[in-house]
């Protein structure tokens, strides 16, 4: 693994665990095995970092949601929380966290929201046969619903999110 790949996954799992505020420099250096010299080289800034760890998660999860239906998608998210675990959306906490106030971040965060509901668009518009944006919306916030209250309730949040979406679709399909 290079040295920039080793940042990047220690950022990740640090952030994740702890939050971006509370992650310091140090931390980072420490979890990464390298100094802070090095660190800065290959990061930049705290900012650059908390960016290109998005973008590298960003990646990752686009990868899960190469699927074609509802049903698939929910799938999807639950094999993701299996692995990932539960602590809700790392975008949006780290849009939380910064305020929206970081243009860095947030342009990181609004482009992968973006495309998440694009691909929550065209899955739709797969199985209704047509464009149904009010129908796309309503999953999307089910999706989103499910990933945040997945981290008290479980697994039970994405399965009932899974059965909600289901419904509506078949609905659209009548």
């Amino acid at each position: 693994m290079d040295t920039k790949t080793k940042l990047i996954s220690s950022a990740e799992r640090l952030f994740d665990r702890h939050g971006f505020t509370a992650t310091g420099m140090d931390k980072l250096t420490q979890a990464a095995g390298m100094s802070s010299r090095t660190l800065y080289k290959h990061a930049g800034s705290k900012t650059s970092l908390i960016a290109e760890v998005l973008k590298t998660r960003h990646q990752r999860f686009q990868q899960c949601l190469e699927v074609d239906s509802v049903e698939g998608l929910f799938d999807e998210l639950e094999e993701w929380v299996r692995l990932e675990g539960s602590r809700g959306c790392l975008f949006l906490r780290a849009h939380g966290e910064t305020g929206g106030d970081t243009t860095e971040i947030t342009d990181v965060v609004l482009a992968h929201k973006t495309r998440l509901f694009e691909k929550i668009q065209e899955i739709v518009s797969l199985e209704t046969g047509g464009r149904h944006p009010e129908l796309a919306e309503q999953v999307l916030v089910l999706f989103e619903g499910a990933t945040a209250t997945a981290v008290y309730r479980g697994m039970d949040a994405i399965v009932s999110a899974r059965a909600a979406a289901s419904t509506l679709i078949q609905q659209a399909r009548a």
